[in-house]
């Protein structure tokens, strides 16, 4: 009866297996050379019996990158990738720590990263559990600084942390393809000139570094400000993008006041997303939107104070999550300095009963603004300003059916994920001007005879 009692009565049958709360630990894609964050799993004991491992070991040793800790033990080199002697006491568990830092190369594609941690009991019982990633080698840039004209292509990612900036006299240009992944206190600060060559097949992207998830079901590449955006300084004039797409950021982009005579930005099939700033804020610039999606900031989705502003064919949409006290879709004033905005075709929307704030801060400046064949959420204009509103639909907030949200394709606020894409019971398909609506649609598609108004071109499943 005492010998059947004692605790320290291990087993040796080989029949007698640990359970894991995993069987793979997955890091998905990482870039090589750079710590991942860490993962963990627990190894249960549900036998009955009392189970020691004689080894637990990381199979390719120091081959992987892989680094593991076992109970507390770190599985490095002075104890040869392994730990011993690892008790496992019944209805007991144990917890297991995995990080990763994949070993770079000249390799410029995808490199798979297996390897197992290999459970050896003194019973004879051999179990593995699966280490697995995939690993891009990236180019890594300090605080880069470009004072000639460059050209960065699209045949690695480029990982930046500090900030990177382009000289008033360099023009930087990213070719079709190109992604470039930030750090969270980074951003692009453009005195000289920028230049994106996106295409509807191959869009430039710019975004946080992370690639990990906060939570299982959520990247932080959904969670906005995972870095700090671009920002275009007074000296700063003729940037160009093309098929660009800028999510996750801070201010998404900021224009400071320059020259009017002179264009500062033209944006052609475009994404500004989920900013925790502004989406673009242009303060008295001259700059051109076209096919273009603002959406989802904590501050307004685009606010325009003075100078130039024409949009065609675009969506402005504030369905930001992270917080009630959201700024609007659109807000144009002339706070400092005259105002001219000039709007086609273009969708404005949100949560709110009016997501547009036309504002004339100064009396003594000048203040025009017109809207042509919109939908814009505020509520219809029938006063003496009724004028500046061309064949424009405003939405009533008790229609459910086919304004707001119920515009597009898919906004879940649970996931985070938003489709901006018109669904079929929008009320923007077919009702954009054919004579000043742009050809194409923001993914580079035909529009026809009837154009819809906003960003995208509907497409009949």
């Amino acid at each position: 009866m005492m010998w059947s009692c004692r605790e320290d009565d291990f087993s040796v049958s080989p029949s007698d297996l640990l359970t894991f709360s995993k069987d793979t630990i997955q890091f998905d894609t990482v870039f090589s050379n750079t710590p991942t964050s860490t993962k963990d799993f627990w190894v249960h004991n549900k036998t009955g019996r009392n189970i020691r491992l004689q080894t637990v070991r990381l199979e390719r040793g120091n081959q992987s990158g892989y680094r593991v800790n076992v109970d507390g033990v770190y599985l490095g080199p002075t104890t040869g990738y392994q730990t011993n002697e690892v008790e496992v006491r019944k209805n007991d568990s144990i917890r297991v720590f995995v990080e990763l830092t994949a070993i770079g190369d000249n390799d410029v594609d995808y490199k798979r990263i297996q390897d197992n941690i290999v459970f050896t009991s003194e019973g004879g019982a051999i179990q593995k559990l699966a280490l697995n990633a995939w690993a891009w080698n990236a180019i890594m840039l300090n605080n880069p600084k470009i004072k000639r004209d460059t050209t960065f292509t699209a045949q690695r990612p480029i990982v930046i942390s500090g900030n990177l900036i382009v000289d008033s006299l360099a023009t930087l240009t990213l070719e079709a393809g190109t992604r470039i992944y930030f750090h969270d206190e980074s951003s692009l600060d453009v005195y000289g000139r920028l230049i994106t060559k996106g295409t509807p097949e191959n869009e430039v992207v710019l975004r946080g570094y992370r690639l990990d998830n906060m939570f299982d079901y959520l990247p932080y590449d959904r969670v906005s400000g995972q870095w700090g955006g671009v920002a275009f300084h007074e000296s700063s004039f003729g940037n160009e993008l093309n098929y660009t797409d800028l999510h996750s950021s801070y201010n998404g982009i900021y224009i400071d006041s320059c020259d009017v005579e002179k264009k500062t930005l033209t944006m052609n099939a475009s994404t500004v997303h989920n900013c925790q700033g502004y989406g673009i804020r242009n303060q008295c610039s001259w700059i051109e939107l076209y096919n273009c999606q603002i959406t989802n900031t904590l501050y307004d989705c685009l606010q325009t104070n003075g100078g130039l502003t024409l949009l065609d064919n675009c969506t402005l949409a504030q369905f930001y999550p992270f917080d009630s006290n959201r700024g609007v879709a659109l807000r144009f004033t002339n706070e400092v300095a005259p105002l001219q905005f000039i709007c086609y075709n273009t969708l404005v929307t949100g949560y709110a009963d009016d997501e547009i704030m036309g504002e004339q801060k100064d009396k003594e400046r000048s203040f025009y603004y017109e809207f042509h064949n919109c939908i814009l959420r505020t509520p219809e204009v029938t006063t003496a300003d009724a004028t500046y509103f061309d064949n424009v639909k405003f939405e009533d907030i008790k229609d459910t059916d086919t304004t707001g949200k119920k515009h597009f394709k898919n906004i879940d606020t649970d996931n985070l994920k938003y489709d901006f894409r018109l669904d079929a019971v929008s009320a923007a398909i077919d009702a954009a001007n054919p004579t000043t609506a742009m050809p194409t649609d923001r993914n580079g598609l035909q529009r026809d005879e009837h154009p819809d108004i906003g960003a995208f071109e509907y497409v009949k499943q």
